[in-house]
């Protein structure tokens, strides 16, 4: 069987790969996850990690991998790393790095195909502290078949309406396209829309979920 790729408008993406750790006192008892961003050198090596906080992590080890393909390049992840201790001034220790899906906003007329809006599962959205980007939390329905087929996600800006009280709202829609993948089960992803020349005081975003339409509404006042 062909092994299904996610992938993003015909980039391919790599899966973020969230391992389940140990829980009490052992190896993996301080170990975070966060949503950053990541920047490669010259020879395509991760050296730190921007998280979504605003911290930045200096990793203990130079981090290479497939999916860092550019050098000189910045790259949207999920991050799973050991705390050291308070009083440690030892660098962070990375447990797992993966690549997130992301994509810019475009109009309709982006879409060749024209704009799908093939079903998620939907589990929350939010943005980084600094309002960067805007972040979904959404379960994606997957399976293997003999055919070659992928996810496309993208992000379609429809229109700015101006609110009552004089504010503005640039509404969006998620783009899926199942892509004839079969819904066997869920797989967990997370998808980041970076937020750079938006202007308008908040976002709405409107999913198409299995139980229907989901819009949700983010306000961009602290930027």
């Amino acid at each position: 069987m062909r092994k299904l790729v996610f992938c993003l408008l015909a980039v391919l993406l790599a899966a973020c790969e969230q391992d389940v750790y140990d829980k009490g006192e052992g190896k993996y008892s301080f170990m975070r996850a966060d949503l950053c961003v990541v920047h490669t050198d010259a020879s395509k090596t991760v050296h730190y990690a921007v998280i979504d906080d605003g911290d930045s992590l200096q990793l203990s080890k130079p981090y290479t991998a497939k999916w860092l393909s550019t050098p000189d390049s910045m790259y949207r992840a999920l991050i799973y790393y050991n705390l050291p201790a308070p009083d440690d001034e030892s660098k962070t220790e990375v447990v797992s790095l993966s690549r997130v899906p992301s994509a810019n906003i475009h109009r309709p007329s982006y879409f060749k195909s024209g704009v799908k809006t093939d079903p998620v599962g939907f589990e929350s959205i939010w943005t980084d502290k600094k309002q960067r980007y805007l972040n979904l939390g959404l379960l994606i329905m997957v399976g293997s078949t003999e055919e070659e087929a992928t996810h496309r996600l993208g992000v379609v800006g429809d229109t700015i309406m101006v609110n009552p009280d004089g504010t503005r709202t640039y509404y969006l829609r998620l783009y899926h396209d199942q892509g004839g993948v079969p819904e066997y089960y869920s797989q967990r992803t997370f998808f980041s829309i970076p937020l750079k020349g938006v202007t308008t005081d908040s976002v709405a975003m409107t999913v198409n979920t299995y139980s229907g339409i989901v819009e949700k509404r983010i306000s961009l006042s602290s930027r």
